[in-house]
């Protein structure tokens, strides 16, 4: 079996351990912080409107555009859809513009397809920082209201760099999932090497590998 094919998604999407026992002080408290916190990046915010749209709603995912980008059931200006990025995480780029797909990126998009495509799921924003720079709206997204938040799953399952280029509320917290799956040689930790790694992430990592 090829290792496209390994990258399933786990049976339960419920917390595992260690972090089953915490379960419901974590979603409680991912869900205040979120609403509450204003996070840091060079960025343009989006508006209030977004905030009184999305967050804390429940929308159908209508399609995966790749690993931590999807489009939901619900129309954004003169489009039919809005756009989300994942908050914090950063999924291997897939094939597009006569570029190549980068390591695992078909296998994250995958999971997401499997994880997410037509599925119903919970979208939590920060009340001051709701948009990229492209226009996509920035959310942590949960399989279902009380669930698993999917931007940690892609973390666990190594299918997702944590995004060290924004602050958000996240953002410790990812950097220990990330650490974990790392450790573990998880997914794409199984055989990365830090060429294939995105530009951003290579230059993080020789930053943090450079002498005093």
């Amino acid at each position: 079996m090829s290792r496209f094919h390994k990258s399933r998604l786990p049976p339960s999407i419920q917390l595992t351990s260690p972090w089953r026992r915490y379960r419901v002080p974590l979603i409680v408290a991912g869900m205040v912080a979120a609403g509450l916190y204003c996070s840091r990046s060079d960025t343009p915010a989006g508006t209030n409107s977004d905030y009184d749209r999305y967050h804390n709603q429940t929308f159908r995912v209508t399609r995966i555009v790749d690993g931590d980008t999807l489009d939901i059931d619900a129309a954004d200006g003169a489009k039919a859809s809005t756009r989300i990025r994942l908050w914090g995480v950063d999924t291997p780029e897939v094939s597009h513009h006569g570029k190549p797909s980068m390591h695992f990126g078909p296998e994250a998009t995958v999971f997401a397809k499997e994880a997410l495509e037509d599925r119903t799921v919970h979208v939590v924003l920060s009340p001051k920082r709701t948009r990229g720079k492209y226009g996509r709206l920035l959310a942590y997204v949960y399989l279902e209201r009380g669930g698993r938040m999917f931007n940690e799953l892609l973390l666990e399952q190594g299918m997702a760099y944590a995004d060290l280029r924004f602050k958000h509320h996240y953002f410790d917290r990812f950097k220990t999932i990330e650490k974990i799956a790392r450790k573990a040689n998880t997914g794409l930790w199984h055989d990365v090497t830090p060429e294939s790694m995105p530009p951003w992430k290579q230059r993080f990592e020789t930053r943090s590998h450079s002498p005093p």
